[in-house]
């Protein structure tokens, strides 16, 4: 083992050393006049042709390499793999996003996604470990008996894991549609074709060994230009030991740049703005007919009185795109009158926790910060595609020493993240805000064509505001080498750290899926008897299937990295954690306990999302569907009713129905070594 481990190393360190060689070959050659565009190419060719030669080396047709890498992962690699399939764009892209744009209340996300991994040390893995077998639904089944229990974990595993790789097909379309100029529908596509090199030939021995690659790409690239951001700002290039006093320089930039005449302008237009479009939603659907009768009515004055043709067209363009009916336009203007509102507010200062002068929103900030936590927590160690990882460790031992190692792996980003997010905002605030919108940095334009950055001059003065810039924010990792003006080498690093984030936890996702379709469902239940060959078709086959289905959902931009992941966090929590942890943990839970558990805490967090969420479900051909939230609590936090709900109704439903006599040998045999009574 120990020669096998340090052979290991040794390949992953010259590895390592390849790709920062070609990093600085680039920069030499970026130097040298290379255009962008080909370093952009250069980097995206290179990162997955590396990973393709892992999964076609790694390929293999051994059912128990294809599902838990013949359990033969050391536990500092799975350690290494663990933290690059967690680390998914979310994390990658949309945590420092989310604490640039929010401050404080981000760091929900910091402390509920570790959190979580304390829970999966401590509860889960070295229990799942001694259990063995291939995936959670098979620890359902063996816990409780029955093939309904299996087919609802398998559901579960199959929604959660499906919102969860949208939002990482999502990112690569994102990145592939900035950094290599392809349309984003495309680029999700060329995205869809790494992960499947990844994963297609080699199942889960083939994505353990791209993800450690994929690890130490995503680490380097998103140090890098944060390290140099903060040696060009403070000279000390480790940034998590200074950005306590940049922190300070933006919240003096905040106070003199929120309050000036121009930005108070600007906001009391938006929310003058917002009344518009309430008063418009309020008289519908006179307001529809109304608008659009006055635009026909000045198209016939200026063609009357032989304007220029391009005022014409543009008024025609506008009537074009009015809402072709009231409930369309009630949900557009909605939209509308919602941004406007935000844009209205005054921005929150970055170290101000729960801000603002009133008791009860300050209260609703508090609701909405423990409840993300809660939610993070307990979906962290509920989702399949973690938690499968530690049935590939040789023993037990091994499984507990791989969650420290994730620990510290994801460490390395989670500390930086808040520095980034500072550093970031400190180069907006000083070199963006304020300066003639004609002047703009080109990586403005560039970001606002892919649709992640927004300006609009609403007081005519020619000057941004802060209230006119708008960020999405998955854009301010990838665009920050940009924003620093650094080379644009830096900015392809940060963009393949950012494909291999999202390609890792896609592999991973599409592999758990597949996984319960061709294991749990056709071999457990329709075909026991099916050859190792056979179920191994049916498991690549149905990798396409759903991969291309993804990435078809994704080329419809649903949401945020953030908001998506955070709803896969609340339903594989509600579904598994309570009847997971119950099931290792309490004897007296059922099989009814169980099941019912599992569809009521899973079930009413998909419910909340999507009334919260969702005004209407078009495909239902349902409208007026949103409904107030319940405590305030946001649907990014849906699990809270979800996971309570789930743990309630299992106890309760145990303890009236009859008692498994073999949970007691069941619980002997995972919980103690050798089945006895010692841990």
């Amino acid at each position: 083992m120990m020669s096998g481990l340090s052979r290991l190393q040794r390949y992953y360190l010259y590895y390592t050393g390849c790709f920062l060689l070609f990093i600085a070959t680039l920069a030499v050659l970026e130097q040298q006049g290379m255009p962008p565009r080909w370093v952009g190419y250069a980097l995206l060719f290179f990162t997955i042709s590396m990973y393709a030669v892992i999964g076609v080396v790694s390929r293999t047709s051994d059912v128990s390499e294809y599902y838990v890498a013949g359990r033969r992962v050391p536990a500092f690699f799975n350690g290494m793999a663990t933290g690059a399939d967690w680390m998914s764009a979310a994390s990658f892209m949309g945590l420092a996003g989310t604490l640039y744009l929010s401050g404080f209340q981000g760091l929900a996300y910091v402390i509920g996604w570790t959190g979580g991994f304390v829970l999966v040390a401590l509860l889960l893995a070295p229990y799942l470990r001694r259990f063995g077998q291939y995936t959670i639904p098979d620890f359902f089944a063996a816990r409780y008996g029955g093939t309904p229990i299996r087919l609802v974990a398998v559901g579960a595993a199959i929604l959660a894991s499906f919102v969860y790789v949208v939002a990482q097909i999502y990112g690569v379309g994102v990145i592939t549609s900035r950094f290599v100029s392809l349309q984003f529908e495309i680029g999700v596509f060329v995205g869809l074709a790494g992960i499947l090199v990844c994963s297609f030939l080699g199942g889960m021995r083939a994505v353990t060994w791209t993800q450690v690659a994929q690890y130490l790409i995503l680490i380097v690239a998103y140090v890098t230009p944060v390290a140099i951001l903060s040696y060009n700002v403070t000279g000390n290039p480790v940034p998590q030991l200074v950005y306590g006093d940049v922190l300070q320089q933006v919240t003096r930039l905040e106070t003199r740049l929120f309050d000036m005449p121009a930005e108070l302008e600007a906001r009391r237009l938006y929310r003058e703005r917002a009344d518009l479009y309430a008063q418009k939603i309020m008289q519908l659907p006179h307001s529809l007919t109304q608008e659009r009768d006055q635009l026909s009515v000045r198209i016939n004055e200026l063609k009357a009185s032989d304007a220029q043709m391009r005022d014409i067209v543009a008024l025609e363009r506008l009537r074009r795109e009015l809402p072709l009916d009231p409930e369309q336009a009630r949900v557009r203007w909605e939209n509308a009158m919602f941004t406007a509102v935000d844009r209205s507010q005054r921005p929150i200062h970055h170290a101000e926790a729960f801000p603002g002068d009133d008791p009860e929103k300050q209260r609703i900030q508090q609701i909405n910060f423990l409840a993300l936590i809660f939610c993070l927590t307990i979906g962290t160690a509920a989702l399949p595609h973690v938690l499968i990882r530690y049935y590939t460790t040789p023993t037990v031992r091994e499984a507990r020493e791989s969650v420290l190692w994730s620990l510290i792996f994801i460490l390395a980003l989670y500390i930086t993240a808040p520095a980034y997010a500072v550093f970031a905002k400190l180069e907006v605030l000083s070199h963006l805000a304020e300066i003639p919108i004609a002047k703009l940095p080109g990586w403005v334009a560039a970001w606002t064509k892919v649709g992640l950055v927004n300006i609009e001059d609403i007081n005519g003065d020619g000057i941004l505001q802060l209230a006119e810039l708008s960020m999405n924010p998955d854009v301010i990792v990838l665009a920050t080498p940009e924003i620093a003006g650094m080379p644009y080498v830096v900015s392809g690093l940060v963009a393949a750290g950012g494909l291999a984030a999202a390609l890792s936890t896609a592999d991973g996702l599409l592999l758990t899926i597949t996984s319960a379709l061709s294991h749990d469902v056709y071999y457990r239940i329709f075909r026991p008897n099916a050859s190792t060959q056979f179920r191994l078709v049916i498991s690549k086959s149905l990798l396409l299937v759903v991969a291309v289905l993804a990435a078809t959902v994704a080329a419809q931009k649903p949401g945020t990295i953030l908001s998506m992941v955070a709803w896969a966090f609340s339903i594989a929590g509600s579904a598994f954690f309570p009847a997971l942890v119950l099931g290792i943990f309490w004897a007296r839970a059922t099989r009814a306990g169980a099941l019912a558990g599992m569809l009521t805490g899973m079930l009413l967090s998909i419910y909340y999302i999507l009334r919260v969420e969702f005004d209407s479900i078009p495909w239902l051909g349902i409208s007026g569907f949103r409904m107030e939230p319940w405590f305030h609590v946001q649907s990014t936090s849906a699990g809270l009713f979800g996971i309570v709900a789930g743990f309630a109704t299992i106890v309760v439903v145990s303890l009236i129905t009859r008692p498994d006599p073999q949970a007691v040998d069941f619980l002997k045999r995972i919980r103690y070594r050798n089945g006895g009574g010692h841990a």
